[in-house]
């Protein structure tokens, strides 16, 4: 079947998602290491993508580990400089696709209150056609139910769906529901994907 739409994963796929670096810069990396064996940041984030509120759910963890609480409170309140900098080629990607007429769509486990955060900086995240957000949704990859969302509400056709993410785990729900896959891991190989699939030309693929 002929590809028709093009899903986006955000986190490093679009924008770099690894909070790691920021702790190390900021704290030291053996300051680090302690806060991430110690505090369950990921249970944290995890809770936001599903939809809990973003400075709440923040603000709860930083005063449940009083002895974490300005590096917790990081999390919320110097988040743009966790999830930075863009991806600029896979951005040209995006546009690339758009100027081509090919719809583009976001699928992404995301906070509400984050995602919006994210928008006031990053403009392309107002450039699909449609956006699919966990904490919007309170729904999440790889849960079937996210990926019938999108279908639903684009109306194409799971077949006809490109879907590029950077977990093995969220294409291979995908590509069980009939989606083409294509796990991202740096813009080169999606660029030759996208060529190979006849959406772009090399020239526009650059």
């Amino acid at each position: 079947m002929t590809i028709e739409a093009v899903v986006f994963d955000i986190g490093n796929v679009l924008i770099e998602w690894a909070p790691e670096k920021y702790y190390d810069r900021v704290y030291g990396t053996d300051h680090r290491q302690r806060l991430f064996r110690e505090v369950d940041l990921a249970a944290m984030n995890l809770l936001v993508d599903q939809g809990h509120d973003f400075h709440g759910t923040i603000h709860d963890w930083a005063e449940a580990h009083p002895a974490y609480r300005r590096e917790i409170l990081d999390w919320h309140d110097r988040w743009l400089e966790l999830a930075t900098p863009a991806i600029p080629h896979s951005v040209r990607l995006l546009r690339a696709l758009r100027r081509n007429g090919v719809p583009v769509f976001a699928l992404s486990n995301f906070g509400a209150g984050s995602f919006d955060l994210a928008r006031s900086h990053y403009d392309f995240l107002d450039e699909f056609d449609q956006s699919y957000v966990s904490g919007r949704l309170r729904l999440m990859k790889p849960d079937a139910a996210i990926y019938a969302a999108l279908e639903a509400g684009s109306g194409v056709a799971a077949g006809a769906l490109l879907f590029a993410d950077d977990r093995p785990e969220n294409i291979a729900a995908a590509e069980a529901r009939g989606w083409k896959g294509h796990l991202f891991t740096t813009p080169a190989p999606f660029a030759a994907r996208l060529v190979a699939e006849g959406l772009l030309s090399g020239e526009d693929a650059a």
